[in-house]
């Protein structure tokens, strides 16, 4: 569980999902020194406009750069890639195969307010899910055998020549 609220880590995923582990750290480092955005298209209520999310591909134009969200998933791609070479994968081929951000258990405190009331004072942290796997070296497909029709089989035995 992190105390990060939620609809600040939920955004970025979505950027995350099937890239590299070297592309996604670069990413975040860049989203923390505010060079690139994280675009909002979810979460978007009161977000301001940027000309980087524009870049990003969004379109409403809503972006911004949650530099807490980005440690935390750095310091996870940090572990998993820890514990990648533990297993003895090769880490330039490793890319994400599944994030997901959910919500956990709000966090009750309390603020105390004029002539002596007490409301509650939640905060909304998540859980983050993170799956990585190795690329695998594509297979060359195996010929389908040719489907033949009655007559053509029967050329074929007749020893007849077919187009």
């Amino acid at each position: 569980m992190y105390r990060h609220h939620h609809h600040h880590a939920d955004p970025s995923p979505t950027l995350l999902f099937q890239s590299t582990l070297p592309h996604t750290t670069g990413f975040l480092n860049s989203v923390m020194k505010m060079e690139r955005c994280v675009v909002f298209r979810r979460f978007c209520g009161g977000v301001g406009r940027t000309a980087q999310a524009k870049q990003e591909g969004s379109t409403n134009g809503q972006g911004r750069w949650p530099k807490k969200c980005a440690e935390i998933l750095i310091n996870l791609l940090k572990n998993a890639e820890s514990n990648a070479e533990v297993k003895g994968l090769d880490i330039d081929n490793l890319y994400i195969t599944h994030i997901q951000v959910n919500k956990a258990i709000p966090q009750r405190r309390r603020t105390y307010r004029a002539h002596g009331r007490i409301n509650p004072y939640m905060s909304s942290p998540c859980h983050v899910e993170l799956m990585l796997e190795e690329k695998e070296e594509p297979v060359a497909r195996a010929e389908e055998p040719k489907k033949y029709t009655r007559r053509q089989q029967a050329k074929l035995r007749s020893g007849i020549k077919s187009n």
